[in-house]
């Protein structure tokens, strides 16, 4: 209790040294109690604390990016080992879209253009090219009976397996959620049963707040109680100060 000009009437604490928000070591704590502080509530208490905050962000020199300075940059990729997703991330990183692949051109049966209609090796080309596409159409048959035959089965495996996957997660996320509600639980037992010291001493600080301006009151009437007195003596030509030593009042002529 003080200060500079001595007008300090509270009890205060200490101010913290600043310290950057950005240091996870270093984080501000929280203070609040959700369980038993009521002003949450409170839209006028809302209304306060949203002018502030919109006072505060008129104020600040600071732009949404500012905030991002003090975190490490984010490393860069180079993908030395891997030229074609490197070739793929700066196209996406470019907006250039994707490049599409033809097949349907590999398979297609087409006859020799008309100036090469004589021409054994056109015709023979063209014959590969009818092969391929007939041995293409065949393992399309192929694949669709496999299907047919075995995809039932292999679909219903595969639905078993992403079941287990999910029952694995649900029951992951519900520990979660149980040590979330025990955590949750903890904190209200012990803010309720804390409720009751801290009323107790808010209520104490209030009284100790109360005292303190009162005697800085009284203090202040004193003071001015004496200054009049020593005014008064002045004016009468006495010695306070020897009269007080000796236990009387008596002129100084």
């Amino acid at each position: 209790m003080g200060g500079n000009s001595g007008e300090i009437l509270m009890l205060e604490a200490p101010p913290e040294p600043a310290r950057p928000w950005a240091s996870a070591s270093n984080a501000d704590n929280l203070d609040a109690l959700p369980y038993i502080d009521d002003d949450y509530g409170n839209p006028k208490v809302k209304e306060e604390v949203d002018r502030l905050v919109e006072e505060e962000m008129r104020r600040s020199t600071k732009k949404p990016a500012d905030f991002l300075k003090d975190l490490p940059p984010l490393p860069s990729f180079t993908f030395q080992n891997h030229p074609m997703i490197g070739k793929e991330y700066e196209r996406v990183r470019a907006g250039r879209p994707p490049l599409t692949l033809d097949f349907s051109s590999r398979y297609q049966v087409e006859t020799p253009p008309m100036n090469k209609r004589n021409d054994e090796s056109a015709w023979k080309q063209a014959l590969h090219r009818a092969q391929r596409s007939l041995q293409h159409q065949v393992i399309r048959l192929e694949n669709l009976e496999l299907m047919l035959k075995y995809g039932p089965d292999v679909w219903r495996q595969n639905n078993q397996r992403l079941e287990g996957f999910l029952a694995r997660m649900q029951k992951l996320a519900q520990q979660q959620n149980d040590k979330i509600e025990i955590v949750n639980r903890e904190r209200k037992y012990h803010q309720q049963n804390t409720a009751y010291e801290l009323n107790a001493l808010s209520v104490q600080w209030k009284e100790l707040c109360q005292k303190n301006i009162e005697i800085h009151s009284a203090c202040a009437h004193i003071e001015n109680h004496i200054e009049e007195l020593r005014r008064e003596t002045a004016e009468r030509g006495w010695n306070l100060e020897d009269n007080l030593e000796n236990g009387a009042l008596s002129p100084s002529g």
